[in-house]
């Protein structure tokens, strides 16, 4: 452990790190990320010295477990490692409806729905997969944003993995029954900030979405969040429709559910339920508090591209049924 490392305020002193890489993600850490093993305290140092004095007001965890995260996520790049963390507690602040009383608890309702679950078995890259069915989610007995909280917090949680943190995460989207009017509250406004934080805002990397029984819809879904992709992330999307032969290539029947022709036995949501209400404590510790923010960055440094201002996302919502239309 370094002795630099600690916890917020009011938190118990953190533990001292101890990899739990196995030595083939070890040697996949150097090779993919350039983590150097006996490095790794030292560039978490250097990550702690620039955060402590580029923004001193920043309320952070800033042990080496919780560094190491942003370290993976950007090759061990300083700079983009900082500029990530910075954007990550930015996204707090810049959409309190996402980001107020994140817990569990809070969210039984679309837990319940079945929106979002993670399956019990990695791809064959050791990816853990993140599988998201908005067919569930029924909009009149909770709004959107109960929806992105949900993920948000599977994410939260799954990133508390090494393993994850080299190996990524795959996402599974089934859009069958997806029709215009629950299409229409995905719209330019939450597409940027959602993948905002994807991309800019969240210490995890996303190896591949995999879209699956997507009507013609979907093109005009694709339409509306393609200009805020990256050109690296908009190369992982896979559109397969109804060929479940095509989704195999890539995710072998043998860690599928059966309702996309796996041999893994029925899709169970109650699983990771109960591993998020499992870390209820956790949660609210980390995002139940008081939450201050760096007053020596401007207001722009701490916001990803993604999520910029709200004025500056001024597509209408009939713009986008005139995307969503020109599909059927």
């Amino acid at each position: 452990m370094s002795e630099e490392s600690e916890s917020p305020r009011g938190s118990p002193p953190a533990p001292g790190y101890v990899c739990s890489l196995s030595d083939a993600l070890v040697a996949k850490a150097r090779e993919e990320l350039q983590e150097k093993p006996e490095w790794r305290l030292r560039d978490a140092q250097a990550l702690r010295d620039m955060v402590r004095k580029e923004c001193p007001g920043l309320s952070t965890a800033l042990d080496d477990a919780f560094l190491l995260r942003f370290l993976r996520a950007r090759k061990f790049d300083y700079d983009r490692a900082l500029q990530l963390l910075v954007n990550y507690h930015g996204c707090r602040r810049s959409w309190p409806e996402v980001f107020t009383n994140l817990r569990p608890s809070a969210l039984k309702d679309a837990l319940a729905s079945g929106f979002l679950t993670v399956l019990p078995h990695t791809d064959p890259r050791g990816c853990h997969i993140l599988c998201l069915r908005p067919d569930r989610w029924i909009p009149s007995s909770y709004p959107i944003t109960e929806n992105i909280r949900a993920v948000y917090l599977t994410l939260e949680q799954l990133i508390q993995s090494e393993e994850t943190q080299v190996n990524g995460i795959v996402i599974l989207a089934d859009y069958k029954g997806v029709s215009l009017s629950k299409a229409s509250h995905f719209g330019p406004f939450i597409a940027k900030k959602v993948i905002g934080i994807l991309q800019d805002g969240f210490p995890i990397r996303i190896k591949a979405v995999h879209v699956v029984n997507e009507p013609r819809i979907f093109k005009g879904i694709f339409a509306v969040m393609k200009p805020f992709l990256k050109e690296k992330i908009a190369n992982r999307f896979f559109l397969h429709g109804s060929d479940l032969d095509s989704l195999h290539t890539s995710l072998p029947r043998s860690i599928l559910p059966k309702e996309y022709g796996g041999t893994a036995g029925a899709l169970d949501i109650a699983a990771w339920n109960e591993v998020l209400l499992a870390s209820e404590e956790a949660f609210v510790r980390e995002f139940c508090q008081p939450v201050t923010t760096c007053s020596s960055l401007p207001d722009e440094t701490l916001r990803p591209e993604g999520l910029a201002a709200d004025t500056q996302c001024e597509d209408s919502l009939r713009a986008v049924k005139s995307q969503l239309y020109s599909c059927y």
